[in-house]
């Protein structure tokens, strides 16, 4: 694949949005710029605009400064510094808040060259370094296993993933490359709030999850006071700005509660203020005053028949169980029970799913879906976020 350099004002100053930099091939050399913040700064608008990918919802739109977007670049930057990477490979369309902070703006603060490619074919740039960060989206790690051989020439990766739930082709590609060869940075985040926690893990168990360095508790999560305090000072992009009580999390610690913040940096509607304060819609365990385990999205536990059931949990299991195309899980009402789920499924070309391959989906749930669905496609956002579904589309009355 061909990459075509860019000068960094070639590839800032078109917006997030446009094609020669969303859907293109290209490269930056930002180790041959002297003053990257000066660059980053003078080239953008003075306001990002972000929307919403219709998931959950009508798509928004978001707005976040210049300056907090380069601030949280920062933030990116010291997460994988201590592993000296000399280049950024990227594959998160600068389109969406985590593609934009990492792809255009993470490379800047690490002072290398970035690559950026839209697409899954082909084979993975040449670089000429020994240690790399890989910007993932969650088909990525499929990739990294198909050339293991380009991961193998390296001294270490690092890749930096925000998404959904990591898909368990992460755990396989981190055995394969090696004890101390790689490693899985996540970030918890979303268009409206930016950055919310991180963890990093090479094996194993992965950790609990950790909050930005300029991120408290608030609300249900903390200590419930939601009316003091001022967390908007201080520059975030130094990484001094977790030092403070940020609240009572440890006194909840095995306590499911919705997991609500407090940041500087969150986004605000346009002609609004920002919000001082958000619930982002997950549902956590705090452990202490500044971590967490994460439960799951709220939208996404489901109790059918008194077993609550993480619905992304539950996807990841039944891909590696069903040959099919893809497949999703949707929460749904039920006049008996309350709480079901639907099973949409995209058999792959020529094929019809089988009555007894289904039946995985049944030992999976510990129950039936209420109606399996079978459709041709599943329409999803460049990151894999499902987008809006409609039942317009028959039940194949399959059983399961």
């Amino acid at each position: 694949m061909e990459y075509r350099k860019l000068t960094p004002a070639g590839l800032l100053s078109p917006g997030t949005g446009a094609p020669e930099v969303a859907e293109a091939a290209w490269q930056v050399c930002w180790n041959e710029v002297a003053d990257a913040a000066g660059t980053v700064l003078g080239a953008l608008p003075d306001a990002l605009e972000f929307h919403t990918s219709g998931s959950t919802g009508p798509s928004r739109c978001w707005r976040r400064t210049r300056e907090d977007a380069w601030r949280e670049a920062g933030m990116l930057a010291e997460f994988v510094r201590r592993d000296a990477p000399e280049a950024v490979v990227s594959f998160a369309p600068p389109v969406h808040v985590y593609g934009a902070l990492a792809t255009l703006l993470l490379p800047a603060r690490l002072g290398v060259p970035v690559w950026y490619r839209p697409g899954y074919i082909g084979g993975l740039p040449e670089t000429g370094v020994r240690r790399a960060v890989v910007v993932a989206t969650p088909w990525i790690f499929s990739l990294l296993l198909r050339h293991m051989d380009w991961v193998r020439s390296l001294d270490h990766v690092t890749v930096l993933y925000s998404s959904a739930m990591l898909p368990s082709d992460a755990a396989v590609f981190l055995r394969e490359a090696g004890p101390g060869r790689a490693a899985v940075v996540e970030l918890l985040g979303s268009t409206e709030t930016g950055g919310v926690a991180v963890r990093r893990w090479s094996g194993g168990e992965p950790p609990a999850w950790t909050l930005f360095p300029d991120v408290e508790f608030a609300g249900e999560t903390g200590s419930g006071d939601t009316g003091s305090g001022d967390t908007g000072s201080g520059d975030t992009g130094s990484g001094d700005t977790g030092s403070g009580d940020t609240g009572s999390g440890g006194d909840a610690a095995g306590t499911a509660v919705p997991l609500v913040i407090r940041s500087p940096r969150l986004a605000h509607l346009p002609g609004e203020p920002a919000p001082r304060e958000w619930s982002t819609g997950d549902l956590v365990e705090p452990v202490d005053a500044r971590t967490f385990r994460l439960l799951g999205r709220t939208g996404r536990l489901v109790k059918i028949n008194g077993q609550r059931i993480n619905l992304d949990e539950a996807e990841h299991t039944l891909r590696a169980r069903l040959d099919c195309a893809d497949l999703a899980l949707v929460p749904v009402n039920d006049p008996m029970i309350g709480e079901h789920v639907d099973l949409y499924l995209v058999p792959r070309a020529g094929e019809r799913p089988a009555g007894a391959e289904l039946a995985a989906v049944r030992a999976v749930l510990g129950a039936r879906p209420r109606k399996t669905h079978v459709v041709p496609a599943l329409s999803r956002s460049a990151m894999g976020k499902l987008q809006h579904l409609t039942t317009s589309h028959s039940p194949t009355g399959i059983p399961t």
